[in-house]
């Protein structure tokens, strides 16, 4: 039976990112038209007013170079959330916004914490770790990728530089490593051949009879046997005529 693709590429693959993006850029541009900004719905740690920026903060930047340098990260990572683990796509982004929202609640300075940073942490962390336990080739190669372009990403989740929410990359990266270990279902699985089945038998191999104990190939020849017709036999009369010849001589 021929193994399924697991990973299809549909238009939604992109169409959903797009929309958070755009999503993210109209509620930016709406804070600009009307001068009215958003900041006070972050998230605001040990304070009972602040949990509401666990669902708004993804969605409040403080300014357009803000915005600009969460934007790629997220619409590349989140694209391929979707190509790569579409079945679990919408419970990564849902709960990656509520739980690390919630434990930069927990852990964050008292400060208005905003952005969708915290959520690319949960996606670059769930798709390096979750790639390398996946053990899928394609998977692993992903993770490599997401290595090699955000790796120095890390360095943001310690307190090096004031003004960046370090306590909400944290979170993002630790959520995202828990979803490594908790979504195991509906995850491309690396190709299994014959042999590795528990219950491979050698002698019921129809390749391997081919065959000897050496390793020495054993030619098999079929003899093909001619189709039976199905017309009944008919014995026809044998008839025999004889000619004889005058001898005028005699």
């Amino acid at each position: 039976m021929k193994q399924q693709e697991p990973f299809k590429f549909t238009i939604d693959v992109i169409i959903y990112p797009i929309a958070f993006v755009m999503l993210l850029w109209l509620i930016f541009a709406l804070e600009l038209r009307f001068g009215y900004p958003l900041n006070f719905l972050g998230i605001y740690p040990q304070k009972l007013s602040g949990l509401i920026g666990v669902i708004c903060s993804p969605f409040i930047h403080s300014g357009i170079s803000h915005l600009w340098h969460n934007t790629i990260p997220l619409f590349v990572l989140s694209t391929a959330l979707f190509y790569f683990y579409k079945p679990i796509a919408f419970n990564v982004l849902l709960y990656g916004i509520l739980l690390s929202g919630f434990l930069t609640w927990c852990i964050g300075r008292p400060s208005y914490h905003i952005g969708a940073s915290g959520l690319i942490y949960v996606l670059a962390s769930f798709i390096f770790f979750k790639g390398v336990f996946a053990k899928h080739y394609r998977l692993i190669a992903l993770s490599l990728l997401v290595a090699f372009l955000y790796g120095s990403m890390i360095w943001n989740t310690i307190p090096l530089e004031e003004g960046i929410s370090w306590e909400g990359h944290l979170s993002g990266l630790i959520v995202g490593l828990l979803f490594a270990f908790v979504f195991r279902k509906q995850i491309a699985k690396p190709k299994r051949y014959v042999w590795e089945d528990p219950n491979y038998n050698e002698e019921e191999d129809e390749f391997l009879q081919h065959f000897d104990e050496n390793g020495n190939f054993i030619e098999t020849v079929v003899e093909e046997e001619l189709p039976e017709s199905n017309l009944p036999e008919v014995t026809l009369p044998v008839t025999i005529t004889y000619t004889f010849k005058e001898n005028k001589e005699l």
